[in-house]
C-alpha cells in the first residue's frame, strides 16, 4: 500500500470521526432553531389586525352587542407588547424556547379572554386557537410544542364552560346543546394535536435533511481539499526543485574552492546536508502526488482498485469482478465526491460481511454500472423501504456484535447524496434466499461520466457543425 493511500485512509478515518462528533444522537430539544423574534411580532401584528377588523365589523356593520371596550382592551395589550418588544430588541434575535414558549402562551391567553367575552367555543374563531400550536411546532422542540398544546387544549375547556353568551342581533340568540360544544371542545384537542405533531414532524425533517446535506457538503470540501493538497505538493516540489538546484551547484564549487583546513569549510558541509535534506523533503511530497490519485483520468478498474484499496486489509476478502476485455472500458474523471460515495458503500459492506465482498462492474456503449455485494445480515427489514434517509441505520447487527453499536444513518445518505449528484440511481435490496446479505447497484448513463463518451459527442458535434459556426467556436 503506497503512501497515498495510507494518507487518505488515515484521513478518511479522522473525516467519519468528526461526523460522528458533529452528527450526535437526536434529542428533540437541542435540535430547535429556536423562533426570530421578527417572524413572531409580524405574526401578531397580522393577528391584530384581523381581530380589530372582525370586532368593528361586527359592531357597527353587523350591529351585535359586542362589548368593543373590553374586546379592544386584550387587543390594544398586544399591541403595546409588540412596541415594546420591538424597541428593547432587535428583530434578528432567535428566541429560545424558554421564551417562544411564553410569548405564544401570552398569545393563547389573549385569544381566551377575547372568547370569554364572545361566546366561548360556540363563537366560529375559536379554532385560531391552532394558530400559536402550529407556529411552536415548526419552529420550536416537541416538548415546548407539546407543553403549549396541553395549555391550549386546557384554556379551550375553561373557556367552554365560563364565557359571555354569544352576541347576535337578535333578542332569541341560539343556545348551543352541551354535547354539542363538548364534541367542539374534543374536536379541537384533536386537532390541536394531530396537526401539531404533523408538523412538528414536517419540521423536524426538513431539519434533519438540511443538517444531512450540510455534512454532506462538509464532506465533499474535505475530499476536494485532500486531493488539492496532492497537486499543491507536486506543484511545490516542481517550484522548488530548480532554485534548490542552483543553491546545490553554488555549494559544489563553494566546496571545490574552499581548502579543507580553512574555518568556513565545515559551515559549507553543513549546507550540503541541509541542501540534501530539503531534496529528500521534496521528494517526499512529490511521492504524495505522484500516484494514482491525481491522475485527472482514470479507466474504471483504476478507480475501484484506488477505492477497495485501504479496505483490503480488514480480513474480508474484496472480490472485483470486470470484463476481461477492456475495450471500450469508460474512462472516468477523478471526481472526489464520486470516490467517497463509492468507497462508502464499499466501507459498509466490509465491516458488515462475514466473509467476502464482491465488487462487479459492466458497461453498455449507453451505461455503467457498478454493483457491491456482501454476505452480512443484509438491510433490517423495518428500515428497508426508507434506506438512504438522514438519520436512518441501513443494516441489522448480527447477533454476534458485542458492542451493539450502530451507525448515525448520514454514511449511506452522504454516499447516495454524492452519486446522485454524479448521475447514478441507486438501488438497494438483500439477496435473494438461500443467499443473505445486502446488495447495491449503482447505475450511470456514460454521458454523465465517460470522458471519452463526451469528447466523442463534442468532436462529431463541432464536424456537423457549419463552416461559420466552427470559424467563430
Amino acid at each position: 500500500m503506497d503512501q497515498n493511500f495510507l494518507v487518505r485512509g488515515w484521513s478518511a478515518a479522522r473525516l467519519s470521526e468528526n461526523l460522528s462528533v458533529m452528527a450526535s444522537p437526536f434529542t428533540p430539544p437541542a435540535r430547535s432553531l429556536g423562533l426570530r423574534l421578527d417572524t413572531l411580532i409580524r405574526l401578531r401584528w397580522l393577528a391584530v389586525a384581523g381581530q380589530t377588523l372582525a370586532l368593528l365589523v361586527v359592531y357597527l356593520l353587523m350591529a351585535f352587542p359586542v362589548p368593543l371596550a373590553a374586546c379592544l382592551a386584550p387587543v390594544a395589550l398586544s399591541v403595546l407588547l409588540n412596541i415594546v418588544l420591538r424597541a428593547r430588541y432587535p428583530g434578528a434575535t432567535r428566541l429560545p424556547d424558554l421564551t417562544a414558549g411564553p410569548l405564544l402562551a401570552y398569545d393563547v391567553l389573549q385569544l381566551t379572554a377575547l372568547l370569554y367575552l364572545t361566546g366561548g367555543l360556540s363563537n366560529p374563531f375559536a379554532f385560531l386557537y391552532l394558530a400559536p400550536v402550529m407556529i411552536s411546532a415548526t419552529a420550536l422542540s416537541w416538548r415546548t410544542t407539546a407543553t403549549l398544546g396541553a395549555f391550549v387544549v386546557f384554556c379551550a375547556g375553561a373557556v367552554g364552560l365560563f364565557h359571555w353568551p354569544l352576541p347576535w342581533a337578535s333578542v332569541g340568540a341560539p343556545v348551543l346543546p352541551d354535547l354539542y360544544l363538548a364534541g367542539l371542545w374534543v374536536a379541537l384537542t384533536v386537532s390541536v394535536a394531530f396537526i401539531g405533531l404533523h408538523s412538528w414532524r414536517v419540521a423536524e425533517e426538513a431539519r434533519e435533511l438540511a443538517d444531512a446535506l450540510a455534512a454532506t457538503e462538509l464532506v465533499l470540501a474535505r475530499e476536494q481539499h485532500l486531493s488539492q493538497l496532492d497537486g499543491l505538493a507536486a506543484a511545490a516540489a516542481h517550484e522548488l526543485g530548480t532554485p534548490l538546484a542552483t543553491i546545490a551547484l553554488v555549494v559544489k564549487e563553494l566546496e571545490h574552492s574552499v581548502p579543507k583546513n580553512d574555518p568556513h569549510a565545515e559551515d559549507i558541509a553543513l549546507l550540503r546536508d541541509q541542501v540534501k535534506r530539503c531534496r529528500d523533503i521534496l521528494q517526499k511530497l512529490t511521492s504524495l502526488g505522484s500516484g494514482d490519485a491525481p491522475f485527472d483520468r482514470m479507466p474504471l478498474r483504476l478507480l475501484i482498485e484506488e477505492v477497495v484499496e485501504p479496505h483490503r486489509d480488514f480480513g474480508i476478502e474484496i472480490a472485483i469482478s470486470l470484463p476481461e476485455d477492456p475495450a471500450g472500458e469508460p474512462v472516468l474523471a477523478r471526481n472526489p465526491g464520486l470516490i467517497y460515495g463509492i468507497g462508502n458503500l464499499v466501507e459498509n459492506a466490509v465491516d458488515f460481511a462475514a466473509h467476502r465482498v464482491d465488487i462487479t462492474g459492466r458497461w453498455t456503449p449507453t451505461h455503467m454500472e457498478l454493483v457491491v455485494r456482501d454476505d452480512g445480515p443484509g438491510f433490517a427489514p423495518e428500515v428497508s423501504d426508507r434506506i438512504g434517509l438522514p438519520y436512518v441505520t441501513s443494516r441489522a447487527r448480527t447477533p454476534e456484535d458485542a458492542t451493539g453499536e450502530s451507525g448515525l444513518g448520514l454514511g449511506f445518505f452522504i454516499a447516495k447524496t454524492l452519486l446522485e449528484r454524479s448521475g447514478a440511481n441507486l438501488k438497494v435490496e438483500n439477496r435473494a434466499a438461500p443467499e443473505h446479505g445486502a446488495t447495491v447497484r449503482i447505475i450511470w448513463p456514460r454521458s454523465a461520466l465517460d470522458l471519452e463518451e463526451s469528447e466523442t459527442d463534442l468532436a462529431s458535434n463541432q464536424r456537423t457543425m457549419s463552416p461559420e459556426v466552427t470559424k467563430g467556436v
